[in-house]
């Protein structure tokens, strides 16, 4: 359940407000940015698909993209694995970053989330979560297309 929120100024970005304590910010009515409480301000998916360089990308193999898809976390495995990838090492990503999810044989990122590790440390440890999801292919703000 969305309300609107346009304010005094016609020119500002609209904000829109959920029950789950999500604002999603929309330009033409076009949703473009979610924040969750006062959590970084998110690229939605639509927007990432239209600029594919504002994120650094991590990239999950095929066994992972179901569990993405369920909303999981990505697991560093399925991103050191054959099918993953990880940024070399002159682009690291340091933990607490935005990145954009990739699966492995997709064109189009399909989740956005935040680093718990750095990339170093995920190939080095190469267990446990390595990125937080915060949305993905499918979710409701996917299925959210103009507000």
């Amino acid at each position: 359940m969305l309300a609107q929120d346009r304010g005094p100024n016609s020119d500002a970005i609209p904000q829109s407000h959920s029950r789950e304590h999500v604002s999603v910010y929309t330009v033409n009515s076009e949703p473009l940015f979610f924040q969750h409480f006062d959590s970084p301000f998110y690229p939605t998916l639509r927007l990432l698909h239209k600029y594919p360089y504002i994120l650094p990308k991590v990239q999950v193999d095929r066994g992972a993209i179901r569990f993405l898809l369920a909303g999981a976390h990505m697991m560093c495995p399925g991103m050191t694995s054959k099918g993953g990838r990880l940024p070399p090492a002159e682009e690291q990503v340091p933990a607490e970053h935005m990145v954009a999810i990739h699966a492995e044989g997709k064109e189009h990122a399909v989740g956005v989330g935040i680093t718990k590790l750095s990339t170093e440390d995920m190939k080095k440890i190469n267990k446990g979560v390595g990125v937080e999801t915060a949305t993905y292919l499918g979710d409701d703000l996917w299925a959210l297309q103009t507000l």
